[in-house]
């Protein structure tokens, strides 16, 4: 299974616009990162895990051919702008399944109405299938099986997903100890990590490093990455052997 990381920045992006910080205007490719967004392929199947307003520009980059799903972790802007331009996989491929937590679905109906539209459908619009996600229940994504990994944000549910050894899991703040059980034997987790100054709704860096040495998967690698956080080069020489700061266009193998 391949793990393509299509953005590992916050919902601003970096550079941030209009910003003057250094971090903003650093040369190192690896600290410009769009929204956070990963792509999961295996054999035939292509799945990926959100898609914010970068969602065109990160399949024109990664040369993504087709997308079998999309699955949601939540309802946020940065995480689910880019649905319309699932399109051009539409025509080629018909519908694309969408699975998300039923808060989420609904909050989707209301922002991108003319997707779920029944009656006079526009023939253009985005076509989509719904999965709803179900706390404790797995699902079938191709010839594997997505766990829902339920965690909070702030006081927001959030999905993250665990598919074979590998799990995936962002805009976290807690999660319940029945949650954490479902996350032993990884042999890599990628986890969110916002900065170093504590923040309300995320991991800041500690708490991610703390987080890591409960769950003790083989390898790590932070996303949701603030610019605030530093430059690339010098936080990866901070960091424990197995954890490392994804950025935009890696590719990991399992």
């Amino acid at each position: 299974m391949k793990v393509y990381f299509l953005g590992t920045g916050t919902s601003q992006g970096i550079p941030v616009i209009g910003s003057n910080h250094l971090v903003n205007k650093s040369t190192d490719s690896r600290d410009k990162r769009l929204r956070v967004s990963v792509w999961i392929s295996w054999e035939n199947h292509s799945f990926v895990i959100d898609c914010g307003p970068d969602f065109r520009q990160q399949m024109l980059t990664s040369n993504c051919q087709k997308v079998d799903g999309v699955l949601f972790t939540h309802e946020h802007s940065d995480h689910t702008a880019g649905i319309d331009d699932i399109r051009p996989f539409n025509f080629k491929q018909g519908e694309i399944p969408i699975f998300a937590h039923q808060r989420v679905i609904e909050n989707l109906k209301k922002r991108f109405e003319y997707v779920f539209e029944t009656v006079n459908k526009y023939p253009g619009a985005p076509a989509v299938k719904i999965v709803e996600v179900v706390n404790n229940q797995s699902f079938a994504i191709g010839n594997k099986t997505a766990i829902p990994i339920n965690v909070m944000h702030g006081n927001l549910q959030v999905f993250g997903y665990r598919i074979d050894d590998f799990a995936y899991l962002t805009d976290v703040k807690t999660i319940e100890e029945s949650e954490i059980i479902k996350l032993k034997n990884l042999k890599v987790l990628v986890v969110n990590a916002l900065r170093e100054a504590p923040h309300h709704s995320h991991f800041n860096l500690q708490e991610a490093l703390d987080f890591i040495t409960l769950i003790q998967p083989e390898k790590v690698y932070l996303t949701h990455i603030s610019h605030v956080l530093g430059f690339h080069s010098e936080v990866q020489q901070k960091l424990p052997e197995n954890v490392f700061l994804a950025y935009d266009n890696l590719e990991i193998t399992l």
